[in-house]
C-alpha cells in the first residue's frame, strides 16, 4: 500500500483515487471479456466517479443505472447505458427512454404499464432465482419476501413477448464460485425462458479484482455457459471491483480526549463518510495502524459529528496520537462516495487523484454552498 499521509499536495479530509490501481483492474476485467466472451459495464451504484470514465470508457461497455439521474451521468461516459430499478413512474420512463438501451422492470405490473413507452430499449425483466449467496442480510437481493425480482413461478403461462433479457443480482463481494451456482439456478428455475431471450444480465457483486478470487474459474464459467446458450448477450456489471483498492480517504486527527482510554477526534465522520462502517458494519484498514493491543497505543478512532455512534473502531499505534497527525483509511472508493451525507455540515472531504505519473490532481473540493444546496 502507498503511504499518502506525509504528502502535503493531499488535503485532508479527501478521497484520492490511485489511477494506476484502477487500471489494473480494469486491464484484469479487459482480459475477462476478451476470453470468456461476457461483456462488463459499470455499476454507477458502487463507483460513479465521473471524472474517470474517460479511463473506464477504454475497457469496459458502458454503465448501468439505478435512476434518471444515474442513467444522465452513465451517458456522460458515451458507451452504453443499461438501466433497472424496483419502480419506475412513467415520468422516469419519458425521460430514460432516450437515456439508455437496455431497461429492465422488476414487476410484470410494471412491464405491463409502460412497454408501450420503450420503442427502440431492449427491455428485460429481473429475475429473483431464490439462490441466496450474500453474506450480509442488508445485501442479499434473494433472501426470503424479497421486493426485488420476478420468481419463476410467477412467469408460467405469462406471454413474454417483446422482453428480450433476464436481469438477476443476488451477490454481494462473491468468488466465482457463487457464480457458477447462480447460473446452475438461473437454469433450473428459468432455462425454459433463455432460449428465447438475446441476453442475460449477471447483475454485480462479481468481486474479481480481490486478491486470491479465481480469475480463470470465472472465465472458464462464462465461457460454458455462452457455449450452452450461443446466441445469449451476457453482462456483468459489477460495481466494487472496478473500484477494489484503488484509493485512501486520507483524515486528519483534530483532538484527542480520554474516557477508558484516548480517543481521537478526526475531521471525517464515519457516518457521514463511510457509512459502511456503521451499516454492514466492517473494519478499514488503517495504514501504520493495527488490531488493539498489537502496537504500543490503543486508541478509539471517532468522527467529528455529534451522533455518539459516530466511532470507526479501536486501533493500535507505534506512538500516541496528537493533534495533526494524519491516517490514512484503505479501499475507500467504492460504496463510499456514492453514499456520503452532509449530516451535521461537517466538511465533506475532497476528490483527487493521484496520476500514474506521481503527481495529484485535485478535481473536487465542496463548500458551505454545496451544502445549502442541499437544503431549502
Amino acid at each position: 500500500m502507498t503511504d499518502l499521509t506525509q504528502r502535503s499536495d493531499i488535503p485532508s479530509p479527501c478521497y484520492v483515487l490511485e489511477e494506476a490501481k484502477l487500471i489494473r483492474n480494469l486491464e484484469l476485467m479487459k482480459r475477462v471479456q476478451d476470453e470468456s466472451g461476457a461483456r462488463i459495464i459499470l455499476a454507477l451504484k458502487g463507483f460513479s466517479m465521473w471524472s474517470c470514465f474517460d479511463i473506464i470508457g477504454q475497457y469496459l461497455h458502458g454503465a448501468t443505472a439505478s435512476s434518471v439521474w444515474e442513467a444522465k451521468l452513465a451517458s456522460e461516459m458515451g458507451k452504453e447505458v443499461h438501466a433497472y430499478a424496483p419502480a419506475y413512474k412513467a415520468s422516469d420512463i419519458a425521460e430514460l427512454s432516450t437515456l439508455v438501451q437496455h431497461l429492465s422492470f422488476n414487476s410484470l405490473s410494471q412491464w405491463q404499464a409502460h412497454q408501450d413507452s420503450l420503442n427502440g430499449v431492449s427491455v428485460g425483466l429481473r429475475i429473483n432465482p431464490e439462490h441466496q449467496e450474500a453474506e450480509t442480510p442488508l445485501y442479499d437481493p434473494a433472501a426470503p419476501g424479497s421486493r426485488l425480482g420476478i420468481r419463476a413461478s410467477e412467469l408460467e403461462g405469462v406471454d413474454l413477448t417483446g422482453i428480450e433479457g433476464f436481469h438477476c443480482h443476488n451477490l454481494c463481494e462473491c468468488d466465482s464460485f457463487a457464480t457458477e451456482r447462480t447460473l446452475a439456478a438461473i437454469e433450473a428455475r428459468f432455462g425454459q425462458w433463455l432460449g428465447q431471450l438475446k441476453w442475460l444480465n449477471l447483475g454485480g457483486g462479481h468481486l474479481m479484482t480481490r486478491e486470491g478470487y479465481d480469475v480463470e474459474h470465472l472465465i472458464n464459467t462464462l465461457s460454458a455457459f455462452k457455449a450452452r446458450y450461443p446466441h445469449l448477450d451476457v453482462i456483468l456489471e459489477p460495481g466494487s471491483a472496478v473500484a477494489w483498492q484503488t484509493g485512501p480517504l486520507i483524515a486528519e486527527v483534530v483532538d484527542v480526549v480520554h474516557n477508558d482510554g484516548d480517543i481521537a477526534i478526526l475531521d471525517i465522520s464515519a457516518t457521514a463518510h463511510m457509512p459502511d462502517v456503521l451499516e454492514m458494519p466492517y473494519r478499514p484498514a488503517v495504514v501504520n495502524a493495527d488490531m488493539p493491543g498489537v502496537k504500543a497505543h490503543d486508541v478509539k478512532l471517532g468522527g467529528n459529528s455529534c451522533l455518539a455512534g459516530d466511532v470507526i473502531d479501536t486501533y493500535s499505534f507505534d506512538r500516541p496520537l496528537q493533534a495533526g497527525d494524519r491516517l490514512q483509511f484503505e479501499d475507500m472508493m467504492h460504496y463510499t462516495m456514492v453514499k456520503t451525507t452532509f449530516f451535521n455540515g461537517v466538511e465533506h472531504p475532497s476528490i483527487g487523484i493521484l496520476r500514474a505519473s506521481g503527481e495529484f490532481e485535485l478535481v473536487r473540493q465542496f463548500s458551505y454552498e454545496d451544502f445549502k444546496g442541499r437544503l431549502s
